[in-house]
């Protein structure tokens, strides 16, 4: 079976997972890191090279005050009570968005997370946190014309490679798989340049109910994909003779 080299999750509906179930609506937070974790664990049997999970957007910071800080919490013990499993099988950490935007206590266990974990050879699970699409567009934008301003670099010289290579993930190779839970059928502000060629797959699954069997499922539709890239299909077989 063809697998994706990175595959990207917006893992939407734990709030209507809680809800459905008369719980408030951080129990399906919390519901959904266990989701998160079975998620992480299959891809890195299924020997994919990234992963990233959208945790928190930065629109997440306008829900009420009390969700907000249990997502918080919640994401702070995971940095400390998951990393020592994930540095044990040989996984990289990354935490890409505005980090200054979160807690001193949040930025230092990031900080001693992907310093641990940065010389892993396996997979890289990148968890996007506080970031927005737009923001990181706009972020890399900037650094190209402080170049420009210190004439270190020219207009000309800007391409969609050097942008790409200012944003956050420009280390990384893109998104060729997108997954959504829970019945959304939208980007809503995550990796606007980097999923512009993604196969997109959408699943009614709330997020904590997503297993690995789900997951599966997930790829073996991407297995069935024709990725052509803008040529014809007989141009693809040409290419690929």
């Amino acid at each position: 079976m063809s697998l994706p080299k990175h595959v990207a999750i917006i893992m939407d509906g734990n709030g209507r997972w809680a809800k459905k179930r008369f719980l408030p609506r951080p129990a399906g937070h919390k519901a959904g890191i266990k989701s998160a974790r079975k998620v992480i664990e299959s891809a890195a049997k299924a020997g994919l090279n990234v992963l990233t999970l959208f945790v928190f957007s930065s629109e997440n910071w306008k829900r009420p005050p009390l969700e907000v800080d249990s997502i918080l919490q919640l994401f702070l013990k995971a940095l400390t009570d998951d990393i020592n499993k994930l540095h044990e099988n040989n996984i990289k950490l990354k935490i890409i968005g505005e980090i200054s935007g979160f807690p001193a206590s949040i930025q230092k266990a990031i900080t001693s997370a992907e310093t641990l974990t940065h010389n892993n050879t396996g997979m890289t699970l990148v968890l996007a946190a506080n970031y927005g699409g737009i923001w990181d567009i706009t972020q890399a934008a900037k650094k190209i014309a402080i170049q420009v301003q210190s004439k270190l670099l020219s207009p000309d010289q800007i391409t969609e490679n050097l942008l790409a290579s200012n944003l956050v993930t420009g280390d990384l190779p893109a998104p060729d798989l997108f997954i959504r839970t829970s019945g959304e059928q939208r980007i809503s502000n995550f990796y606007l340049w980097q999923l512009s060629y993604a196969e997109l797959y959408f699943t009614d699954l709330p997020w904590p109910e997503f297993d690995d069997v789900a997951f599966q499922k997930a790829l073996s539709y991407y297995a069935k994909r024709e990725r052509r890239y803008g040529v014809t299909s007989e141009q693809l077989g040409e290419l690929n003779a």
